[in-house]
């Protein structure tokens, strides 16, 4: 038998993947999250003011004098240390990195630069660690990079000096962005197919608590260097977990390694209690043992090519728009934490939401995809048409903060579903090349987000124009893709020439049977009595066989 067949004898969701979905799909990804998104507490600056000589400058208020500012710009150019420390103070009850390196005025831009060095790291992590877990195995390639990550980032938290952060920040996004790719689909790989959509978002639904338990705990630890040694060494009882934990036995099916992958399912079906059932794997006459994809796969294959161009761009998309919506986030005042709790909550509802809807026949991933992205867009598009200044009658409920929360709501829903919807779309051999190829593209929006905000400074609506052209486009092209629920997994390149055949098989086979019962139907109503001849769908199939 197949992978596939062995999975329905040995549990494709046992009580086994049920733990293993708690340690990588709960507890890994309240860690990721925490990680992403240290910087947003780690990097806070509060309000501060400036008393030397003559000026005294608050920005708890506005700034009442250009030249004032100018002033305040030109002294930090020349203040050493010790007048930092007289003549600028801070007002929040908490430090960061802001302010214990003074990173205000001209230096401003060191917070920002700290993030996309992140996910600059991020961006080069999915490309190596894609190709790396292809070729070495999902369960080392993981554990290497899980452990150097908590390493640099402890390290971080040690940081002696700005720079040195910095580049322990890139490093931290290297082996975090590479690491918890490989962690995504080990998971998949661990359960059936029918499953992955629920493993899909269940890492979704909790990298969205692990932002709100994020701001919990930094509400608590006010330090920014003890906030980051306590956030980081979480990591520890997840990465001590999951050394016990075993090899994909998809990508050793896919690598010709049968023995082996027949031993992790057998360890599986123990762990489940399925003891009594014996099976046999056996290769595909046509399947190259030990077959391994490259990067450049994608782009010489022809289905391959299609696939990936559009979802380079999908992922890109919501990125950009998930990022750019998140940083005005920051502009809804009052409590920091409340704020970033409250940006990682409001993505919780549209999870099961996911879940219910690509598993259903009549919307499946593609149109569910397309839908979510294109109400993106038309939200985005709608905000550009409101009043300004007017938050009266329809308007207290209907404006720009309420639709950018329906947005996040929107791009998170769709950002889960392309996670789950590129796993499906590419074979195992290349699966991690692909969804790393893509997921690459996806740190470009994250680069670029940050800037699409400060287009207000040319025309207040242009920001969300970009979103909506954005969504818009994205949820068109998504109409492109093939539609993969309940269709059979891809495990060689090979197989998607004899997928395409079948579903071109099974679609004319449906059509075919439809015709025939509808002429079967009108056949019986002329008759007044007789033998009604059903058409068996099963029968001509094997027919035709």
């Amino acid at each position: 038998m197949d992978i596939e067949e062995a999975f329905k004898v040995v549990g494709e969701m046992g009580a086994y993947q049920i733990y293993l979905c708690f340690l990588l799909g709960v507890l890994l990804q309240l860690y990721t999250a925490t990680e992403a998104l240290l910087i947003a507490l780690v990097g806070a600056t509060p309000s501060y003011y400036w008393d030397h000589e003559e000026y005294t400058i608050n920005t708890s208020h506005a700034m009442q004098w250009e030249s004032e500012e100018h002033e305040f710009r030109e002294w930090l150019k020349e203040a050493n240390k010790s007048d930092l420390q007289n003549h600028l103070h801070f007002n929040g009850s908490f430090t960061s990195i802001v302010t214990e390196w003074f990173l205000v005025g001209d230096s401003e831009y060191k917070v920002s630069l700290a993030s996309s060095l992140f996910f600059g790291g991020v961006l080069v992590g999915v490309i190596f660690f894609g190709q790396l877990s292809d070729r070495f195995g999902r369960k080392k390639v993981y554990l290497i990079g899980f452990a150097l990550d908590i390493l640099f980032a402890v390290l971080g938290g040690l940081a002696p000096s700005y720079w040195v952060f910095a580049t322990l920040r890139f490093l931290v996004g290297v082996m975090n962005g590479g690491m918890s790719l490989v962690a995504f689909v080990l998971l998949n790989e661990y359960v059936g197919l029918s499953y992955w959509a629920l493993t899909g978002s269940l890492g979704s639904i909790f990298f969205a608590v692990g932002i709100a338990t994020y701001a919990l705990l930094g509400y608590f630890l006010h330090s920014w260097r003890i906030l980051a040694l306590v956030a980081n060494l979480q990591g520890l009882v997840v990465i001590m977990l999951s050394v016990f934990i075993p090899e994909s036995p998809r990508w050793l099916y896919a690598q010709g390694r049968i023995r082996e992958a027949e031993d992790v399912l057998y360890l599986i079906a123990k762990k489940n209690r399925q003891q009594k059932y014996t099976f046999s794997l056996k290769s595909a006459a046509d399947r190259s043992c030990g077959e391994t994809g490259s990067f450049l796969d994608l782009f010489c294959n022809r289905i391959l090519l299609g696939r990936t161009l559009i979802m380079m761009y999908i992922w890109f998309v919501c990125s950009l728009v998930y990022y750019g919506l998140t940083l005005n986030s920051g502009n809804l005042g009052g409590n920091i934490y409340f704020n970033l709790a409250l940006s990682g909550l409001i993505e919780v509802p549209s999870y099961p939401v996911c879940i219910y809807l690509i598993n259903k026949k009549w919307s499946g991933r593609k149109r569910t995809l397309a839908g979510f992205l294109l109400i993106g867009g038309f939200v985005s598009l709608v905000v550009m048409f409101l009043p300004e200044m007017k938050e009266t009658g329809v308007f207290s409920v209907l404006n720009s903060r309420s639709l950018s929360l329906m947005g996040k709501l929107t791009i998170s829903a769709a950002f889960n579903i392309v996670y789950i919807y590129s796993s499906e779309l590419y074979p195992t051999v290349v699966r991690n090349v692909g969804i790393g190829a893509c997921s690459m593209f996806s740190r470009f929006g994250g680069i670029v987000a940050p800037f699409v905000p400060s287009l207000k400074s040319l025309l207040p609506t242009l920001p969300f124009l970009v979103f909506a052209a954005s969504g818009l486009t994205a949820g068109l092209l998504s109409l492109f893709l093939p539609e993969t629920l309940n269709m059979p997994l891809p495990e060689t390149m090979a197989d998607l020439q004899a997928g395409s055949y079948r579903r071109l098989v099974d679609e004319a086979l449906l059509l075919q049977t439809l015709r025939d019962n509808e002429t079967e139907e009108q056949g019986s109503a002329e008759e007044s009595s007789g033998n009604e001849e059903y058409f068996d769908a099963d029968e001509e199939t094997q027919m035709i066989a």
